[in-house]
């Protein structure tokens, strides 16, 4: 990088930090606020995206690898594993604890998991532009220009993201939701989902890095927030108690085995295919 963009980096990854503490303190001095929809939540989900937007158009960085153009021709089959990826993994996994006694099926009802996956799944695409924009679209770019080997770029990656939501287990997301995914203190759950962070990067990194697109990436994390989050806070799954850390669809251990293992696929691809 050059000076200017280091300058840049830098600016950014402090913003990204402080957005979420500064969400939090911006509810602390109101109340009656909806829990889970707060002033401060919206600041911190909307901030990284302002920075990114300044940087980019006022302060030197330029548009260059932001991956707003969606490469249909070349990448549409990206988008069919981006669609398919958190299904597939999540069916592997209910099958898993089918098996094992580990999963209770006793509330799920298919139909109606489905309507709520059709009712988020808009929405939840809305708002994943904010962070693919973001995580894929600057970070994971910028690194990439830089010459960031693959390791360290999603360590990186998934750090600093994994750290920009800290506030948000910490604060904003309500205690019975995080108690359904984990039953653990606040604190333990905010280092295992930043765990969990750094091994999706590689999955997140590599779709961002085959389809030179952010959009693949937005429709799976929409997909994801859509079906893995009401799945197992609303109740259509029970994990057994102390094979959460197993069996979770959201943190799990085998879960998240088998998303890094289909990054370093696509990984693999890449790297054939730039031979």
């Amino acid at each position: 990088m050059k000076a200017q963009g280091t300058r840049n980096f830098i600016i950014f990854v402090i913003v990204v930090i402080a957005s979420g503490w500064f969400g939090v303190w911006v509810d602390s001095l109101l109340e009656g606020q909806q829990a889970g929809n707060t002033l401060g939540m919206g600041l911190w989900l909307v901030l990284p995206l302002l920075t990114v937007i300044v940087l980019r158009s006022f302060a030197g960085d330029g548009w260059k690898g932001a991956g707003l153009a969606p490469a249909l021709r070349t990448g549409w089959p990206w988008y069919l594993v981006a669609l398919l990826t958190y299904p597939l993994v999540t069916s592997i996994v209910l099958l898993a604890g089918y098996a094992t006694g580990w999963i209770d099926f006793s509330n799920l009802r298919l139909s109606a998991l489905g309507g709520v996956f059709m009712s988020l799944l808009l929405i939840q695409f809305v708002k994943n532009i904010f962070e693919e924009a973001v995580w894929r679209g600057y970070l994971t770019a910028k690194l990439v220009q830089r010459g960031t080997g693959d390791w360290a770029l999603y360590g990186i990656a998934g750090i600093i993201w994994g750290v920009w939501h800290v506030p948000y287990y910490l604060y904003f997301l309500p205690d019975d939701m995080m108690y359904t995914v984990l039953p653990v203190n606040k604190i333990t759950f905010a280092a295992i989902a930043v765990v969990s962070m750094v091994a999706w990067s590689v999955l997140f990194v590599e779709l961002y890095r085959i389809a030179g697109s952010i959009w693949p990436g937005v429709l799976m994390h929409a997909v994801e927030d859509s079906l893995l989050n009401p799945l197992v806070i609303d109740g259509y799954i029970t994990v057994a108690a102390g094979k959460e850390i197993w069996a979770s669809p959201i943190t799990g251990i085998l879960p998240t085995a088998l998303y890094v293992a289909a990054g370093l696929t696509i990984r693999s691809i890449r790297r054939r295919r730039s031979a």
